[in-house]
C-alpha cells in the first residue's frame, strides 16, 4: 500500500498520482510537482489516502513543495502570456497560409516550452511556422494536432441541456459512444438532437446506458403479445422504460381499448419479427455437425470459384472469336484471292484487254526478254510497256532496271552484235520485252 494524492494540471484533465512526502496536503491545495516536461503547477483533487501498489505506476514521484504566493502569481502571469502567444501564432499561421485552427496555447511553469494545440482536416507542414515562433518567443515550441472532441473539452461551452459540457466539467477521458445507445434509450435518431457541440454523439448517452440495458431485459418490446393479470391479452404498442410500464391494446366486446400495466405484472411472448442473435458455432459440443458445416462452406466456396473461372474462360473465348472475325473481315476488304489461292491486291485489271497485256508481259519475261514483233506492230509501244508492268513494288523495280539497261546499250558504239541488239530494243522493235527481266 502507498500513500498518494491525485493531482490535475487542467480542468477536467487527466489525474496523476504523486506522493505527498512529509507535507500535509489537503484537497484543493496548489502544489509544484516534477514531470517529464519539467516543473508543473497543479491542483490536488484527491486527498492523501492508501492505494494498492497494483493500481498505480511505480515509482511514484514526490511533490516538490506546496505552491506559495510567488508560484501562484507566476502561474497567473503564464495564463496572461498564453493569450498573447495564441494571437501571435494565429497571425503567423495566416502569413504562412496554413489551413489550421489554433485552439489554445500553454506555457510550462518555468517558461521552458510553449505548446500550441490546433485542429486541421489533414496533415499540416508547420516546420517554417515553428522556426518563426522560436525566433519570436526565444524558447522551445511544440505544436500538437487534436480532434474536435478535444477542442470542445479545451474551450468548453454549454450543451442543449443548458449545462456546461460534460467533457469540460468532469470527464477525464472520452468513453466510446455508439448509435446503439440512442436506440436503446428510445431517443430520436435526428443528428441535431443527439449530437453535441463537437458534432459527435453526446457523451452523456453513456451515462445511463447500463441502467437502460438492465431495464430493457425485463420489458416487453413493441409488437410483442402480452397477457395482463385480469386475463386480457393484446399487442404491446408502447413502453415507458423509466416508469417500467407498457401499453397494450385489448379487445372488449366489439371495441378495442388501450390499457397500461406495470411490466412486472405482464406475461409476454417475444414476437417473431424481432431481431434475434444468431447462435454461435460451438465446436466442442457437436464436433460432427461443426465439421459438416465447415466442409459445406468450403464446398460452396470452391463451387463459386470454379463458376467464376468458367465464366472468365467463356468471356475470353468469345472475345478471341470476335477478334478473329474482325481480322478476317479486314483481310477480305484489302484484297481478293485468285484461282491458284495466291493473294493479290485490290487493283485488279478492269477489262480483258488489260488482263491480256499483263499475261503477255509475264510470258515475255519468262522467255528471257524475247522480242514480240506482232504485239509491237498491233499496239502502242508505250501501252505495251505499261501492260508488261507488275503492280507490285518488285515488278516496277524490274521494269525500271530493264529499261535503264536498254538505254545504256543504245549509247554504246556500233559494230558489235550486242550494240545492234540494244539499238533495236531501244527503238521500239521489241516493246513488249521492255518490262522483262534483265539478262
Amino acid at each position: 500500500m502507498s500513500n498518494v494524492i491525485g493531482v490535475r494540471f487542467r480542468t477536467a484533465g487527466k489525474m496523476y498520482w504523486f506522493s505527498p512526502g512529509e507535507y500535509e496536503i489537503r484537497r484543493g491545495d496548489p502544489v509544484i510537482v516534477e514531470t517529464s516536461r519539467g516543473k508543473e503547477f497543479g491542483t490536488v483533487v484527491v486527498p492523501p489516502h492508501e492505494v494498492d501498489d497494483k493500481r498505480i505506476v511505480q515509482p511514484v514521484r514526490e511533490i516538490v513543495r506546496p505552491a506559495n504566493r510567488i508560484d501562484i502569481e507566476q502561474e497567473m502571469s503564464n495564463r496572461e502570456k498564453e493569450r498573447e502567444a495564441l494571437i501571435k501564432c494565429r497571425r503567423k499561421a495566416r502569413e504562412h497560409g496554413l489551413e489550421m485552427k489554433l485552439i489554445m496555447a500553454e506555457y510550462t511553469f518555468d517558461n521552458s516550452k510553449i505548446l500550441f494545440y490546433f485542429t486541421a482536416d489533414g496533415r499540416v507542414d508547420f516546420r517554417e511556422l515553428v522556426r518563426d515562433l522560436a525566433s519570436e518567443f526565444k524558447t522551445r515550441i511544440e505544436l500538437r494536432q487534436v480532434g474536435v472532441r478535444d477542442e470542445a473539452k479545451m474551450i468548453g461551452g454549454y450543451g442543449i441541456c443548458g449545462r456546461t459540457l460534460c467533457c469540460h466539467a468532469y470527464l477525464p477521458d472520452f468513453a466510446p459512444v455508439s448509435i446503439k445507445m440512442a436506440k436503446e434509450q428510445n431517443l430520436s435518431l435526428n443528428p441535431t438532437k443527439i449530437s453535441g457541440s463537437c458534432g459527435r454523439l453526446m457523451c452523456c448517452l453513456n451515462n445511463e446506458e447500463a441502467v437502460y440495458e438492465e431495464i430493457n431485459k425485463r420489458m416487453p418490446g413493441v409488437g410483442d403479445t402480452a397477457t395482463a393479470p385480469d386475463g386480457s391479452s393484446g399487442e404491446v404498442i408502447s413502453v415507458n422504460v423509466l416508469r417500467e410500464t407498457a401499453r397494450i391494446v385489448v379487445e372488449v366486446g366489439d371495441e378495442r381499448e388501450v390499457r397500461e400495466f406495470p411490466a412486472s405484472e405482464l406475461e409476454f411472448v417475444k414476437s417473431n419479427h424481432r431481431r434475434r442473435k444468431k447462435p454461435k458455432l460451438d465446436l466442442t459440443r457437436r464436433p460432427d455437425q461443426a465439421a459438416a458445416k465447415v466442409q459445406a462452406i468450403k464446398n460452396a466456396r470452391e463451387q463459386a470459384i470454379q463458376a467464376a473461372m468458367e465464366r472468365q474462360q467463356e468471356e475470353q473465348s468469345e472475345k478471341s472469336r470476335v477478334e478473329n472475325k474482325r481480322s478476317d473481315n479486314r483481310r477480305r476488304g484489302r484484297g481478293r484471292r485468285d484461282d491458284d489461292g495466291k493473294q493479290t491486291d485490290g487493283n485488279r485489271p478492269k477489262n480483258n484487254e488489260a488482263a491480256g497485256r499483263q499475261e503477255g508481259s509475264k510470258k515475255s519475261g519468262a522467255s528471257g526478254n524475247r522480242p514480240n514483233r506482232n504485239r509491237g506492230e498491233q499496239g502502242n509501244p508505250n501501252r505495251a510497256e505499261g501492260g508488261g508492268q507488275q503492280k507490285g513494288a518488285a515488278g516496277s523495280g524490274e521494269h525500271r532496271n530493264s529499261r535503264n539497261r536498254n538505254r545504256r546499250r543504245s549509247n554504246r558504239p556500233h559494230g558489235r552484235e550486242g550494240n545492234a541488239t540494244g539499238q533495236g530494243q531501244s527503238s521500239g522493235e521489241n516493246p513488249s520485252g521492255a518490262g522483262g527481266p534483265a539478262e
